[in-house]
Parts: C-alpha cells; structure tokens; sequence
C-alpha cells in the first residue's frame, strides 16, 4: 500500500472529521451581553427583573430601560438565549413611549452599541478615504473596550450607588460647556460612567482646547474619547446627568437651593403617649424631625396632632446644623431607618385612620452616631440593622 497521508487514511477508514467550529463575537454582540450580565446580576439580587418607575433607585430604572430594549432586538434572542435562565427577554416591554418609537438603530445607540465595520471585501465600499464627517463621528463614538483592570473600578460604582440612595450624591442636568474632571461620575447613553483619567492638554481642529480621557463605565468597558466629545455627548443625551460629588454639599454647602436653610436643628422627640405598644418600647421609639424654626414652636399642641400620635412629647436631643438641605436630610433617616419604621396606626379627633412617619425603632445613641456620621461624611458607609440595633458597616466588594 502506498504511503497514505493522514486525510487519506482516515478517508479509507470511513472517518468523517468534523471541523473545529471557531466562535468569536463582535464587538458589539460583547457589549450586548455585557449590559445584559449587569441585569442578570440585578436579578440574581433581587429575585425579580429592574421595574420603571420614581419609586426605584436611578440604577434598576436604568436596567429596567436596557431590558426593554434588548427584548426589541431580534439579534438579542439568540444571541442571549444561552444566558437567559430566568426568562427575562421572554417579558413584554414597559418602556416609555418615546422608547417605543425607536428603530434598531436607534435602540443599538441607546445601549452604546455602535453599528458592525462595513465588509472589508465589499467593493462598494471606498477604503483609506474619510470625510470630516466620519472622522468627527469616530471622535463622538470613541470604540468601548473590555477594561482589563475593571476590579479597580468596581467598589467605586458600589459606593456611587449607596450614595445616591442615601442622598449624600444628587444628579443634575447636564449643561453646555459644564466642566469634566478626574474622579466626576456621569449617566449617559444610560451607562453609569467614570472619568478615571484626563490626558495632556491638545489643540482641536478649530483650536479650542482638548484631551483624551479614560473613562470607565459600569458594565466592565472602558473608552478613550475626547473631552469636548463626552461634554457634547452629555449635553444632547436628555437623560445625561452628572453626580454630584460628596464635598458639594447636598446637606450643606455655600450655593444655596430651593429646599436650603440658614440654620436648622435636628430633633428627636419620645412619645408619652399612653398606647399600649408604645408604653412598652417607650424607650426605643423615637421620632426625627428637621426644623428651621424653634422646636417648641414645632410640638405646639402635640396632643392634638396625629403626627405625634395625639399625645405630649419629649426633646430627647437637638443637633444644631448650617447652611442644609431639610428634605434630602429629611430623606436620609428615611433610607437609614426604613426597615425600622414603626409600624402603628392609631384614630384621628375625628376617628380616621392614621399611620404617622418620622417614629422608628431606634436607640437614641444610634442616631446620635448617625448624627455624627452625616456630619463627617461617613454616613454612606454603614446601614441600620435592626436585629442588632445597630449601624453596620456595608460588607466590601470584591
């Protein structure tokens, strides 16, 4: 028998060999799953897909807006099939019309996922030659890459997160010219994004001044755009909004806002109400309030007022603060006790129903500690436990 190679011999063997199949995905099928994975992770959290709606943070709002579109692409389906455990492309979306509106493009450029390269063998296409146009577009767009030390990165979303809820960070409209800088955080395209690094001053084209920025985004990518590209990209983005940063003081701060005050006190009031649960965990329940004015002036006549659960009170404690912001101060001993907010209705003077707020569960040294930490910052750190009675620092990323 002549030598045979090893094709031929496994052909004279009746032995089909079936072709290593070789998987690669786009760059854009990565940025699909990738934004995907962050709502999967939502999920795995929470037990349940991210809700529209004023009553869930910015975040699952956000998601919630990536699912609906998702479940619009066709590509989506198959492409994610793989990975959707818990069915959630399979649900109808309840996005906002104006998302209804959208056209796949559109839609792909919603969730920052630029259109394929044109065919390289296609000979329609005129290679090597750009007009301005382009080159202006490929500057806006900026190609996202996976960020291969995104571990640095994460804990920082993790804490922006827990800020915003707390209250300590704030989103604002975006406006024109608006300063960008290391370290500032911003939603666009509706990606949670990260200036993590603001290279050499350049001269643009029209010689206004420029620089290349990293900027890191929330779901493990990372781009290289031009600062005047992000500043104008956030600017025409209706939903662009940059947080606040702690040290600009949404509690206190020199720029005043519609909801600040001069001067104000914190105070925290025990009920003598003669309410059976009430007398029993008379030492436990506090309610927190925050006045401009005098606090004996606030309790007037308490024992005539449901919201004081229609009996005297007691000033337990008072917290002089300046130049602060009633209701977000307001909001975050709503956010810090919520899980202990006492749950009581009692009768009106005129036999209605009332469930008061502001009362909680709460040992009045944990508050002052709140007190403390809201005064040095410290207060996004931790959160109530109510089991221990206790602040309890949130456990760390990894």
């Amino acid at each position: 028998m002549a030598d045979m190679d090893d094709d031929e011999l496994l052909d004279a063997l009746g032995v089909e060999v079936a072709p290593l199949k070789v998987t690669s995905r786009t760059p854009r099928e990565e940025r699909i799953i990738a934004g995907f994975e962050d709502i999967l992770r939502f999920h795995q959290t929470h037990g349940r897909a991210p809700l529209h709606g004023e009553g869930h943070d910015i975040f699952e709002r956000l998601y919630a807006v990536r699912l609906d579109q998702l479940r619009k692409l066709p590509e989506a389906q198959s492409l994610l099939a793989e990975l959707d455990g818990p069915g959630l492309l399979a649900g109808s979306a309840a996005a906002p019309a104006n998302v209804d509106d959208l056209d796949e493009d559109a839609l792909l450029a919603e969730l920052g996922i630029g259109d394929e390269p044109a065919d390289q063998n296609d000979i329609t296409v005129l290679r090597h030659v750009r007009s301005s146009v382009e080159k202006r577009a490929a500057e806006e767009i900026a190609d996202r890459t996976p960020c291969a030390d995104f571990d640095k990165f994460q804990p920082l979303f993790g804490q922006v997160e827990r800020e915003l809820k707390a209250g300590v960070r704030i989103t604002r409209r975006f406006g024109r010219d608006a300063s960008i800088e290391v370290g500032n955080f911003f939603i666009v395209g509706g990606q949670l994004a990260y200036v993590a690094e603001v290279g050499e001053t350049i001269k643009a084209p029209n010689g206004e001044r420029d620089a290349r920025l990293r900027v890191i985004y929330a779901n493990g990518t990372e781009s290289n755009l031009l600062r005047r590209s992000l500043q104008r990209a956030l600017y025409k983005d209706e939903t662009g909004r940059r947080l606040t940063d702690p040290d600009m003081g949404p509690l206190f701060g020199d720029a005043p806002e519609p909801d600040d005050i001069g001067s104000g006190t914190i105070y925290v009031l025990r009920s003598l109400s003669s309410h059976p649960f009430v007398s029993e965990h008379r030492e436990l329940i506090h309610k927190i309030g925050v006045t401009g004015g005098r606090v004996e002036t606030r309790i007037a006549n308490a024992e005539k007022d449901a919201t004081y659960l229609l009996a005297d009170v007691e000033v337990v404690a008072t917290y002089t603060l300046h130049n602060l912001n009633r209701i977000r101060l307001e909001n975050i001993f709503h956010r810090l006790f919520g899980a202990a907010q006492l749950d009581l209705t009692i009768e009106d003077r005129f036999g209605h129903p009332v469930k008061p707020r502001e009362w909680f569960l709460v040992p009045l040294q944990v508050i002052d500690e709140a007190v403390r930490r809201i005064r040095d910052g410290s207060i996004t750190e931790v959160f109530y436990n109510p089991e221990t009675a206790q602040l309890i620092a949130h456990p760390q990323e990894d």
